[in-house]
């Protein structure tokens, strides 16, 4: 049974763009990211799982509960972590993980205080005295000191040093190994790739991809820029599986790559190569070949 799966979701604000025929599925030991620019619909879709908002039409099952009829039952068993979150400025983090343990049900505060040493949280100071960093180590406290069973988090590292991020993401794959179903949106390609065992890509409030990771890397073009010291050879580089938009200056040659290295440097090898640099695209360019069609149709 899918911890998580929707079926046609859709959710209309009259003439303003929600989300419309969302249909995926995240399974328990899962980390499911969840891709797009701002305004695609990622927190609507995650608000109407939460049943903060409810569908138009369609349907969102955790757990095999409906999100709306069940959604108490289903709150006891999973941890969110939103894009802002408030408890009132003069609410203390302690404070604000000991109102939610009531509200779940749960007895005790679970790994409060190992979370907090971990994620050098200020448990103690009233919220509104944090920096946004802060508060946002505290957040991702309120959403897995109880070890939930899923984990639903929109953009959980904004506002976090490098440092709280690669704590972040190593709590990811530690809840995945727990058995943890874990889908969060996020901004970030780096993070993406290195703990989502899959990834939904949304636009215009409409699922039009759904990957595994070795996939989204396989459609991600490179950008390459070589030098040679006999720019004869540089034209070829064109007609190599996966190359596009050859540009040439000089004994200068700029290209995207899609797909694995080998046949690229197969193609240099025996020659003076002066300079070779190899650049991951961004999100928002990975994007692009997304939204251009270049990495096939649309996903359910």
């Amino acid at each position: 049974m899918a911890v998580i799966e929707t079926e046609r979701l859709t959710k209309s604000y009259g003439q303003a763009r929600g989300i419309e025929d969302v249909t995926f599925a995240v399974g328990a030991g899962e980390v499911f990211g969840f891709l797009g620019p701002n305004g695609a619909g990622k927190t609507t879709t995650i608000r109407t799982l939460l049943d903060l908002l409810h569908p138009t039409r369609g349907s969102a099952r955790l757990f095999g509960l409906d999100s709306h009829r069940d959604s108490v039952a289903i709150r006891a068993r999973l941890g969110n972590l939103p894009g802002d979150f408030g408890y009132g400025k003069d609410t203390t983090g302690r404070e604000a993980i000991a109102l939610l343990a009531r509200l779940r049900g749960v007895s005790g505060r679970g790994r409060t205080e190992s979370l907090a040493e971990r994620f050098r949280a200020d448990l103690d100071r009233p919220l509104g005295q944090l920096s946004r960093g802060n508060r946002q180590k505290v957040g991702l406290i309120l959403a897995v000191f109880h070890e939930p069973e899923l984990l639903i988090l929109d953009e959980p590292t904004g506002g976090l040093d490098p440092l709280m991020q690669e704590e972040f993401l190593a709590l990811v794959l530690e809840e995945r190994q727990r058995g943890a179903a874990v889908f969060f949106s996020s901004h970030e390609l780096d993070e993406v790739e290195r703990v989502c065992d899959r990834v939904g890509i949304v636009r215009d409030g409409r699922l039009i991809a759904v990957e595994r990771i070795a996939e989204l890397r396989g459609n991600a073009r490179r950008k390459v820029v070589v030098e040679l010291d006999d720019p004869a050879g540089l034209p070829a580089l064109g007609e190599i599986p996966g190359a596009a938009d050859l540009e040439l200056s000089g004994a200068r040659a700029s290209l995207s790559f899609a797909g694995e290295l080998h046949p690229l440097l197969a193609a240099l090898a025996g020659r003076r190569v002066l300079d070779l640099e190899v650049t991951r695209p961004t999100l928002e360019e990975l994007f692009l070949t997304y939204y251009r069609g270049d990495a096939g149709g649309d996903a359910a």
